[in-house]
């Protein structure tokens, strides 16, 4: 879970600065990839808390 969680991180992570590059960081797109990073870093916290 753990391994696969920090595996979809960087992938998002890498979107994100792809994104970033090509769009002003206030687009809609970079703001919404930007949002689920936020999720996916909220979730792996709460999964290393909880072990």
């Amino acid at each position: 879970m753990c391994q696969q969680l920090l595996q979809e991180i960087e992938y998002t992570r890498k979107q994100m600065e792809t994104l970033a590059t090509s769009l002003p960081f206030s687009s809609e797109q970079v703001i919404e990839i930007s949002k689920q990073l936020d999720k996916l870093l909220n979730k792996y916290e709460m999964v290393i808390k909880s072990k």
